[in-house]
């Protein structure tokens, strides 16, 4: 019997690292439901990658123990193109038919009343890369790694302290649930920061042509050029336009995905002082002890060697929260989504990638189930991004909520001015 266990763990370790799909009653699946084409392709499939580095490593050491019993992992993805239709009948199809065991999500607008329904009528727990999804209707919704937009904050905060000279900034970015919980936030940090917000710009998804919105944005002649949340094809097309019209100003975004292209097509001092808040994992400053993702540097160069020009802000995100589910499973002896989720909050204090962190958002979401913490600024220096600080999102938060409230309501971005799926469990759907 010894042997054939063995022989059986074997067989299985084998076909966990050459394959996604493992056929066992050992296997914990776990759905990743995301668009893994098209324009927002940037902020999935990087995340997939990710994600695959983690079920392998964790498959290599034994897979999971669930009370008494070890169990593989492996991940079941569907794409949903960015399309609600798609991402109903992922979420039905990964719960009904996969029997995965938690999910993963970008979240946005594929996060519609109809999949927060079906999320509730099987308590299925799911992680999203947008807090701003979060609502009490939805318990057992998670944003355990990524906490956009809130952060946002801290990169302006830092921009002012370090550059008390700029006082403009002209502002642009897609008009979805991305890009409007991203408005608000910077409006929000803008006004703090004492820096006039002297245009603003929200264009269509389906939008090609860019010239014209720098060309608007500039005759303001602000100080910053703020790109928001845009999508890796919108900032890299923003960009490259600023720098054709001879911007000499201060760049600011959210994200700034494959930075070393835009530096290749424009030129290190143009990219020189654009901050932003990801960070390559190959930072020194993910040594410090207080760091939570296990040996950063060396997923980045795993990651880096595996899947070439694929490093994203999402790269390690996915990876991050997999590994808080692991461990609350581990500690609940069960993979059940309210045991798991009870062991993941127990204490209201987390471990987040990049520090020890709160569970939080009732004020804001109305519901205490996002990890909130520190989080990096960073800034390109000599065509490289290097992290500049670790900023408290929550003292930011402790002396300016009032401002940030303000600016949610005006865009009905509080949870409680959306629509929302009420909570009946138990039901099927």
């Amino acid at each position: 019997m010894i042997a054939r266990s063995k022989n059986s763990l074997t067989s299985a370790l084998s076909l966990a690292m050459t394959d996604h799909s493992l056929e066992s009653s050992t296997v914990l699946k776990i759905g990743f439901l995301a668009p893994l084409s098209g324009k927002l392709s940037s902020w999935a499939e990087p995340g997939l990658n990710g994600s695959l580095i983690w079920r392998d490593r964790v498959n290599a050491a034994g897979g999971i123990k669930v009370g008494m019993r070890r169990y593989m992992v492996d991940l079941v993805p569907f794409d949903t193109k960015f399309q609600p239709e798609l991402a109903l009948a992922g979420v039905k199809k990964l719960i009904n038919e996969d029997d995965v065991k938690f999910i993963l999500m970008v979240g946005g607008n594929d996060f519609t009343e109809q999949v927060r329904r079906v999320v509730n009528q099987h308590r299925m727990l799911v992680a999203t890369l947008l807090p701003s999804d979060l609502t009490p209707d939805a318990p057992t919704l998670v944003a355990p790694s990524e906490v956009h937009p809130i952060y946002n904050v801290t990169g302006v905060d830092w921009l002012k302290r370090n550059d008390p000279g700029l006082k403009t900034v002209a502002m642009c970015t897609q008009n979805d649930l991305h890009g409007l919980p991203s408005i608000a936030t910077y409006r929000a940090a803008f006004e703090v920061a004492g820096i006039d917000l002297v245009a603003e710009h929200m264009f269509p998804v389906e939008t090609t042509d860019f010239g014209a919105i720098v060309e608007r944005l500039l005759t303001h002649d602000p100080d910053i050029l703020c790109w928001d949340t845009a999508y890796e094809p919108f900032l890299h097309a923003l960009t490259k336009e600023a720098y054709k019209r001879g911007f000499k100003g201060r760049l600011l975004s959210c994200t700034c995905d494959n930075y070393q292209d835009l530096v290749a097509q424009t030129s290190v001092e143009f990219m020189e002082g654009f901050v932003f808040q990801f960070p390559d994992f190959d930072d020194p400053k993910l040594g410090d002890s207080r760091i939570n993702f296990e040996d950063a540097n060396a997923f980045y160069a795993e990651f880096c060697q595996r899947f070439p020009n694929n490093w994203s802000a999402v790269s390690w995100e996915y990876a991050s929260t997999l590994e808080l589910w692991r461990m609350a499973v581990q500690r609940a002896r069960t993979f059940e989504p309210f045991a798991v989720l009870a062991m993941m909050k127990f204490g209201g204090v987390g471990h987040h990638a990049f520090g020890e962190a709160m569970w939080w958002g009732d004020e804001l979401f109305g519901i205490d189930n996002a990890l909130v913490g520190h989080w990096p600024v960073v800034m390109i220096q000599d065509g490289k991004a290097h992290i500049q600080e670790f900023s408290s999102i929550l003292q930011w938060w402790d002396r300016h909520k009032a401002v940030l409230i303000r600016h949610m309501r005006d865009l009905n971005l509080m949870w409680d001015q959306r629509t929302l799926a009420p909570f009946t469990p138990g039901l099927q759907a």
